[in-house]
């Protein structure tokens, strides 16, 4: 399992993820409501809509919420805001490179929130293209293997053309090019798996591993960023040794 996917794991046993419960909310009704805008208001036919409600019900997010969140998205909902989604490229301290996926009905309110998170330690905001050359899109799913054993993962994933398949401390995570992701979260429902991540995710063509306490000091940065209302995701090329794994978990 990749470093960062071990930091997500320990997010969740220290419950840091669900701090905010209503900040997890309003960021989940976002993404809901962008879903809903482009492919329709109907979970059946529109793929992209399906995984996030099915994301919301993991986070118990109530009925209602994710009913109005679609209302919005699809336009029944007249006085619902108009999100839009925005990917900015930056720099973090030592000059680890960062893309982060916001959605938001202020573009002028979230690019001013990032930079100053950035610049204050150091980082700054980058040009469209600067950062984003050091990324590839990929499709990407975690999930524990009590739900689906490796040798039947693997199986499935080959079919649905993924790239690999790997297991490790009970998690198993599928990695495939973008044009597969729907295939292989068709096979997963098909199979009753319930991935706890599902998404196209920005990996990293190369890694940058820092001293564990320069790592820590841009896993809080990332932290920050992540806490803020427009921010959906925040990828990275920070390498996670153990060392700093290790160190995080035990904050």
């Amino acid at each position: 399992m990749s470093g960062h996917s071990k930091w997500s794991t320990i997010k969740r046993k220290k419950g840091a993820a669900d701090a905010k419960r209503g900040a997890i909310f309003t960021r989940l009704a976002r993404e809901i409501a962008v879903a809903a805008r482009e492919g329709g208001g109907d979970p059946d036919s529109n793929f992209r809509l399906r995984l996030a409600v099915d994301k919301a019900r993991a986070e118990n997010m109530p009925k209602d919420n994710i009913e109005r969140a679609i209302r919005r998205g699809s336009g029944d909902d007249k006085d619902g805001n108009a999100y839009e989604e925005i990917l900015y490229e930056g720099y973090g301290p030592n000059g680890v490179a960062m893309m982060i996926e916001t959605v938001t009905d202020n573009r002028n309110r979230s690019v001013s929130e990032i930079r100053h998170t950035l610049t204050r330690v150091g980082g700054s905001m980058a040009e469209v293209g600067a950062v984003s050359w050091q990324f590839e899109r990929k499709a990407y799913f975690a999930f524990p293997s009590s739900e689906l054993d490796y040798e039947k993962s693997f199986e499935l994933a080959i079919e649905a053309g993924a790239d690999d398949v790997t297991e490790e401390e009970g998690m198993i995570e599928i990695i495939g090019p973008v044009e597969a992701f729907k295939a292989i979260a068709d096979l997963l429902h098909k199979a009753k798996v319930n991935p706890e991540e599902a998404e196209l995710r920005m990996v990293p063509k190369q890694e940058m591993e820092l001293e564990v306490n320069d790592t820590l000091q841009v896993m809080k940065v990332i932290e920050s960023l992540e806490e803020m209302d427009d921010v959906q995701n925040v990828y990275s090329n920070l390498k996670m040794s153990e060392e700093a794994l290790a160190a995080l978990e035990a904050e």
